[in-house]
Order: C-alpha cells, then sequence, then structure tokens
C-alpha cells in the first residue's frame, strides 16, 4: 500500500485512495516498523501539503518522531516541514527545517534529494512576489512579505484575492470586480482615480457612459460595505479614494500577473501532473481545468504527452520565480 501511494504521489495521482495509507501507516506503527510508518506518514503529508492542507499535514507529521528514521527519511520529513512553514510565511522556521533536511540529505548521500532541499531553499531567497506602493514598485522576498503583513499596512493581496490588515481578512476571490476596484484604489494611494479608470479596471476597458457610472457607483458600495472596518472609500471631485483607517496602503501582486498563476505554479514542481489532480489541488472541476491546460497549450506554455487517463500536463518553461503565494491553502499567517 505504501510503495502504490508513494507511485500515485510521485504520478499526480491525487484521488489515489487516501484511506488505504492512513490505515498502512497505522497497522506499520502498530507493529513497530516505525521506518516504514515514517516514509508513509511522509508520503501523506506531502499529498496534504500539494493540495494546501497544511492543518491535515501538521497532524500527520506530528504522530511521529523523525529522529530514528533513516536520512533519507529524516530529508524528506523535514522538507514537508519546510514546505509547510513556506506556504504560512513562517520563514524563520522554514530556514531551520532546510538546514536540518539539508544535513540529513547530505548523510543520505543521494545527489536528488539534496537537489530539492537546495531548490526549496530557492523559494526563500528569490523573489516572490511585486510590492506596489506610493507609486513605486519593487521585488519582494517570502520574509518582506512576512513583514508587510505583520505591520499593519493595508495589503490588497492579489496573489490571494484578498484585503489584510493585521489579523483581519477580507476575501474577495471570488469577487473580481470588487478585487480589481480594490486594488486599482490601492496602486494609487495616497491619490485618488478617476471613474473612467476605475471603470476600465474593473469593467473591462468600456468606455464611461451613464450606464457604467450607475453600475460603479453601485460596486463602490459594495466595496466600502466590505472594507468598512479597514478602510474608508470617499468620493472625490474626478473619482474615489481609498483612506485606510490605520498604517499605510500597500498592493501585493505575483511577479507575472497572470489568470492561470495557480494553475502554473502546481506545474512548476517539473512533476507530470494528469488534469484530474490538478483540480483536486486546485479545488475547481476537471472540466475548467481541462479548459485551461488547452488555452495555455495553444500559447505553448504547457506541454502533453500520453491520452485519455494517462494524459500528463507539464510546464513547458520553468516560470523563473518562485510560485509560493498563487499555491493552494489558506492565506499566509492563518
Amino acid at each position: 500500500m505504501v510503495a502504490e501511494a508513494e507511485i500515485a504521489l510521485v504520478s499526480r495521482d491525487l484521488g489515489w485512495p487516501v484511506k488505504a495509507l492512513a490505515a498502512a501507516r497505522q497497522t506499520l506503527a502498530s507493529h513497530g516498523d516505525h521506518t516504514n510508518g515514517g516514509h508513509a506518514g511522509n508520503i501523506e503529508a506531502r499529498r496534504l501539503l500539494l493540495i494546501g492542507d497544511l492543518d491535515g499535514a501538521e497532524a500527520v507529521l506530528a504522530a511521529f518522531d523523525p529522529s530514528p528514521l533513516p536520512p533519507a527519511s529524516r530529508a524528506a520529513y523535514h522538507l514537508v516541514t519546510a514546505g509547510i512553514a513556506i506556504r504560512r510565511l513562517r520563514t524563520v522556521q522554514a530556514r531551520a527545517a532546510l538546514a536540518s533536511a539539508e544535513i540529513a540529505a547530505a548523510e543520505a548521500g543521494i545527489p536528488g534529494l539534496a537537489a530539492e532541499v537546495t531548490a526549496a531553499g530557492r523559494s526563500l531567497t528569490e523573489p516572490a512576489a511585486r510590492l506596489v506602493r506610493r507609486g513605486e514598485s519593487r521585488s519582494v522576498r517570502l520574509d518582506e512579505v512576512e513583514a508587510l503583513f505583520a505591520s499593519g499596512a493595508l495589503v490588497v493581496d492579489a496573489t490571494r484575492g484578498a484585503v489584510r490588515s493585521g489579523p483581519s481578512t477580507i476575501l474577495l476571490g471570488s469577487r473580481p470586480v470588487l478585487l480589481a476596484l480594490a486594488r486599482t484604489l490601492a496602486e494609487a494611494w495616497p491619490g485618488d482615480v478617476s471613474r473612467a479608470t476605475l471603470i476600465a479596471q474593473a469593467f473591462g476597458g468600456k468606455e464611461a457612459d451613464e450606464s457604467h457610472r450607475a453600475r460603479l457607483r453601485v460596486e463602490i458600495g459594495r466595496l466600502r460595505a466590505e472594507l468598512t472596518s479597514l478602510a474608508q472609500i470617499t468620493a472625490t471631485r474626478s473619482g474615489f479614494a481609498l483612506a485606510p483607517r490605520a498604517g499605510e496602503v500597500a498592493v501585493l501582486v505575483p511577479p507575472v500577473d497572470d489568470e492561470h498563476g495557480p494553475l502554473l505554479a502546481l506545474l512548476a514542481d517539473g512533476e507530470a501532473w494528469a488534469s484530474s489532480a490538478l483540480a483536486i489541488a486546485l479545488g475547481t472541476s476537471p472540466r475548467t481545468v481541462q479548459r485551461a491546460l488547452e488555452t495555455l497549450g495553444c500559447e505553448g506554455r504547457v506541454q502533453s504527452f500520453g491520452r485519455s487517463r494517462a494524459q500528463r500536463w507539464i510546464a513547458a518553461t520553468a516560470p523563473g520565480f518562485p510560485t509560493t503565494l498563487l499555491l493552494p491553502g489558506p492565506l499566509p499567517g492563518d
């Protein structure tokens, strides 16, 4: 069962019966086989990490002690621990786990494992997003994003479709018009934005006629109601302005602003994915994923091989930046 689960994980068959793996892990533990039980736990935790179930992955890792495991299994344990910490934007914990993984990988003497640890470490040192504040834009690392969220600033987080300030989070991912308005207002802060610009950004570049202006008033009212605990939206002579109740305003966007970013973020791990596995990880329908893959395939950004249920998809080229903030899971810091 554990061997089949490992093959399924590598093959990105996320629909494999996970209850069988959990049962196998418990059986191994009850017979005192902590080595294979720990290996099963690593596989189960890695699958949960892939689909963004960070709480579940943490619970699995907490169920066994990695210290008596062979070096390769200890390295895998610390890699998953680092992956959870990275997703939660706990960079100090992530560095500590990666340091432990590096020691275990060197002890194991497996070049591929050492390369995996090195690749995971790059997500902490390379740009993870772009920060837009007071009209200026610059790349930021994960530790800088972590510091930004802890600063109390009002952050329009376009990587996760949310507006955040300290512990408060307003989710707008399912309301793209409101998110577009919030982002446009935040990028212009402390200035205002004309009604024509807001209409163009929120409604797809349409010319501002009376119907669009009326719709804008409605959507601004909805956004004002959503953000009432974090900010005010005031009318100006030419348009609207955002006024935070505390701190400054910043916008966090992916290094490459792409509607298919979360899907490409999963493919960036270099493995060949089935469309059904991508749908499970993204929490969306297989048909939606298939349409996105077909679009990306026509653009030459992904490639496929195999047919029918054996068809797999890979990224045509590496995106060139860490994609941690686009991966599925709870909002960083939750």
